[in-house]
């Protein structure tokens, strides 16, 4: 005679049900496990593929050719441009072109300046690889020396050792565009992204805050790039303003460069030097439109330190030229009575605003002080980082 199934304890049914649950979730848990496994291996089949192309040519660390092959790092570049399909987008300094390719997948046109024909060699093989060599235009010069065709936005892992005249010559260069995001050092992105009163603010972060405003996105550890570079980077995007103080750039450049040669001294201690006074007194009396260049302004980097060799230069010119004793010590006296009356004798040019420098600056050309260092306008990046 078959005995009737005994029913299940209630703390056993419950333990029973217990046990497939944890059985479903140790399913579910394996699945996305093996998922982000999976995510994984495609990340480094990608790096892989990008490492292939790093191996077979050799960068020179003293040229800036750090190539960046985390595929992560790339689609977050791209994403943050915020590229349109119809956008032109220019890229300085494409390397091996793991940038490049993921610009042409969103874009309708990449234009590619690379002076390194082994480069320019590879990108274009791997383009041509890709089915996008139609949408792929290759200029082979020096960024800073050949004239960019019209773009949209500059999307680009910068050489360290041209970032600074670089970005001059995008800020203030004669080509509108809605936006750069750049692979910076970080060291250079801080000082982009410094604030009055900042350790790191500078005459870099005033003139391009003239013009642009600076957008900080994310750091990027040297360990992403091939040949591994001793400093880590950061991704910034600046975006020229709409609206632009109306000011003589030539006077302004001139202006920042007399402020942050010691960008920590008071302005009061800066302007009194003797030297100062009898260079603003020469550039105040000799420029004028029928005048010839007295101070050549070189396309050197915007460092805050001051240049000896200038102002020897000037100070040996000026004693050649007609500034007497008696017109430095007026002409100080009436340097000194600008910056007493406006109450900026004792502030420090790392602490004020853009706006207070431009008020100051307008202060002393109405009264007759000069800054600008030559009668015609140059090209503007060569003013700015000189």
């Amino acid at each position: 005679m078959l005995r009737k199934p005994r029913p299940i304890p209630s703390f056993l049914s419950h333990f029973t049900h217990h046990q497939h649950t944890l059985r479903k979730l140790r399913t579910k848990s394996s699945n996305r496990y093996t998922r982000k496994n999976h995510d994984e291996d495609d990340e480094q089949r990608i790096r892989k593929s990008n490492d292939s192309q790093e191996d077979k040519i050799h960068f020179y660390k003293s040229k800036g050719q750090h190539i960046l092959t985390n595929p992560r790092i790339l689609d977050s570049i791209v994403r943050k441009s915020n590229i349109n399909p119809d956008d032109t987008v220019l890229e300085i300094g494409p390397g091996t072109g793991n940038l490049t390719l993921k610009l042409l997948e969103v874009s309708r046109k990449v234009v590619a300046v690379e002076i390194d024909e082994r480069m320019v060699n590879v990108l274009n093989k791997r383009v041509a690889e890709s089915g996008f060599q139609d949408r792929l235009t290759v200029i082979r010069k020096d960024a800073l020396k050949t004239e960019f065709p019209r773009f949209d936005l500059v999307v680009a892992n910068i050489p360290y050792g041209i970032s600074s005249p670089l970005v001059a010559k995008l800020v203030y260069g004669a080509n509108p565009f809605r936006s750069a995001t750049l692979l910076l050092q970080k060291e250079f992105a801080r000082r982009l992204l410094a604030s009055p009163g900042d350790s790191e603010f500078n005459r870099l972060a005033v003139n391009v805050k003239l013009v642009a405003d600076v957008e900080f996105v994310m750091d990027v550890s040297k360990r992403d790039f091939v040949p591994c570079p001793k400093v880590d980077s950061s991704v910034v995007i600046i975006r020229p303003k709409a609206e632009i103080p109306e000011v003589n750039l030539d006077e302004w450049w001139g202006f920042t460069r007399a402020c942050f040669g010691k960008k920590n001294r008071t302005l009061g201690a800066t302007f009194k030097q003797k030297k100062k006074v009898m260079e603003l007194l020469r550039l105040s009396k000799k420029i004028g439109p029928n005048s010839e260049s007295i101070v050549n302004a070189d396309s050197s980097d915007c460092n805050e330190d001051d240049d000896d060799d200038e102002e020897r230069s000037v100070h040996e010119d000026c004693n050649s030229s007609s500034c007497s004793e008696a017109e430095t010590i007026l002409f100080k006296e009436k340097i000194v009575e600008v910056l007493q009356s406006s109450g900026f004798e004792d502030k420090r040019p790392s602490k004020l605003s853009n706006e207070e420098l431009l008020h100051l600056l307008s202060l002393f050309n109405q009264a007759g002080v000069q800054f600008h260092h030559q009668a015609e306008p140059k090209n503007g990046a060569a003013a700015y980082s000189s």
